[in-house]
């Protein structure tokens, strides 16, 4: 009995010391033998720092309308390591991710990193999730959010479009892409050996403010169109419109032809918004401000007369009217009216000669012009207003009917804003809240006095009247206030013959002014002048905008 019960105790004893060796040897292999191999392993089963991307905050109207929103999407990424037949999974892959079999299998087998390859940058969600249906080992998905425009062309040159890299390229998605972007959130990830998240830790993605404009969706569309019909039937280079609530100062349209694809960032990230970008010489619109400084000066009021005859000398150039006319008598109200270059160079000079050339251009400078409306959106460029001490003798001769210098499309509309306004200049709004937070409108400053603006305003109510270039620009109920301008081009220093500038600034009603617009077009063919060109699309545009914005006829 006793022998038994040592033997069993000894074959306890072997069994204990047979698994004591196995424990050692396999602590050997650990720690010795396979410490590479697992440590591969351990690598491959670890951790990963992530950035979570936010979604990008929305863009909307002044009535919430949408004009570019964050829609769901996912980057579809690969570790190669981890994949053991690359060509049947970039088999099931290619159809979804819209890319050729070839290429998908190249990118998994040539990796830039054994750990990642990026296969498809912002997948939408709904392939996004037969992608996740599969559940392909090695495979995973990264929220990045998509930059959509639901109306693609609507406003494209003023939103900006985005990038891939989630950055705005211009426009209000530069301007504001801080608010926009939103932050970035820092997350460690951790995965078994499958490539599935077991575990996520750190800061979650903060999401971008919405911003919203003083835009108008039904507005801009309308304007949109009008200028695009005008465009396309006088085959111009481009052309560029704009609407402002005079009421409120706000932009409530700011259109461009050629229209480019929002959605298509190649496309939007290079064209321009002609609108503040455009510099070009205004002719006989900027005729205001030569009269306005000599109204203001106490030189001249609108019914003092000038002699105008057909020609007129000054030094080295001829000045001619648009069409021949013997010698005549014209008040200012009509060389207004009527567009009379030689008696706005005839007003010009009284101004200069009484007063010094400086006192012109300082007229110049207040009315806006050579420097860059401050506006929310980036890039607005100057003009080019030339100083005094550089002028030429024959420079009286251009500059009073707006040649010799260069003003923007925007730097127009608020020079005549502020002869609607009263005589203030105000810095036009186009972006209302931001975040909810609502901002601030600019102040404006008196340009000229009350009763000098109220005189502007008359003398443009008849150029929209029997005897004025614009004559035939009515609207049933509302009395018109505007300009016309013909613009010869400067061609290497010498003026063309075939390429124009036409356009056509106002406001209305006259008396008491609520909504105010210009539309200029580069290098019509077939017409050029702002009455034929420029002041139809003005009417049509304003025609449409008066009763929608609630201004009622008289």
């Amino acid at each position: 009995m006793i022998a038994l019960s040592q033997r069993r105790i000894g074959w306890l004893c072997g069994v204990f010391a047979l698994l004591l060796g196995i424990a050692a040897i396999r602590a050997l292999q650990l720690t010795t033998i396979s410490a590479g191999h697992l440590a591969s392993l351990a690598n491959a089963e670890h951790s990963a720092t992530l950035t979570a991307l936010p979604a990008r905050g929305s863009i909307v109207d002044r009535n919430g309308v949408t004009l570019a929103v964050a829609e769901a999407a996912d980057d579809i990424s690969a570790t190669p390591s981890q994949i053991k037949d690359p060509v049947a999974v970039a088999g099931e892959l290619a159809p979804l991710l819209h890319r050729p079999i070839a290429t998908l299998v190249a990118e998994i087998t040539h990796p830039s990193s054994p750990q990642y390859a990026l296969l498809r940058r912002q997948l939408p969600a709904s392939s996004a999730d037969r992608v996740r249906a599969l559940h392909i080992t090695g495979i995973a998905l990264t929220a990045d959010p998509l930059r959509y425009y639901p109306d693609r062309y609507l406003g494209a040159q003023l939103l900006g479009g985005v990038g891939t890299a989630g950055t705005g390229l211009g426009g209000i998605e530069l301007e504001f892409n801080s608010a926009l972007a939103g932050t970035a959130g820092v997350q460690q990830a951790t995965y078994d050996a499958n490539g599935q998240p077991i575990g996520v830790n750190g800061n979650t993605a903060v999401n971008g403010q919405t911003v919203q404009l003083t835009i108008d969706a039904a507005l801009q569309q309308y304007t949109d169109s009008v200028l695009a019909a005008t465009g396309e039937r006088y085959r111009a280079q481009h052309a560029t419109a704009i609407v402002l609530d005079l009421r409120t100062n706000a932009i409530l349209a700011m259109s461009n032809w050629p229209r480019v694809d929002a959605n298509d960032p190649s496309k939007v990230g290079v064209s321009e918004n002609y609108a503040i970008r455009f510099d070009y010489e205004p002719g006989s619109t900027f005729k205001v401000v030569t009269i306005g400084g000599a109204l203001s000066e106490g030189l001249v009021t609108p019914s003092t007369a000038f002699t105008i005859p057909d020609s007129y000398r000054v030094a080295d150039r001829t000045i001619h009217d648009a069409e021949y006319h013997p010698t005549e008598r014209l008040t200012v109200s009509q060389i207004l009216a009527q567009s009379s270059n030689i008696g706005a160079v005839k007003i010009g000079q009284l101004l200069t000669q009484q007063l010094g050339n400086v006192v012109l251009y300082n007229w110049i400078r207040r009315f806006g012009f050579g420097t860059p409306t401050a506006i929310d959106i980036p890039g607005a460029d100057t003009g080019i207003v030339a100083p005094p001490a550089i002028w030429s003798g024959s420079s009286i001769g251009n500059i009073p009917i707006g040649q010799g210098i260069e003003v923007t499309p925007l730097q127009l509309l608020d020079a005549y804003g502020a002869i609607a306004d009263g005589g203030i200049l105000r810095t036009p709004q186009i972006v209302k809240r931001v975040g909810g937070q609502a901002i601030a409108v600019p102040h404006g400053h008196r340009i000229l006095t009350t009763r000098v603006a109220g005189e502007l305003r008359h003398m443009l109510l008849g150029v929209t009247r029997a005897g004025g270039t614009a004559a035939e620009i009515q609207i049933p109920g509302y009395a018109l206030a505007g300009k016309t301008g013909t613009a010869q081009k400067a061609i290497n220093g010498t003026y063309s013959e075939k390429y124009y500038v036409a356009s056509f600034v106002g406001f209305a009603p006259e008396h008491d002014p609520k909504i105010e617009a210009v539309v200029v077009v580069d290098e019509p063919q077939g017409a050029i002048y702002g009455t034929e060109v420029a002041a139809p699309a003005w009417r049509t545009i304003m025609n449409f905008a008066l009763p929608y914005m609630g201004i009622a006829a008289h």
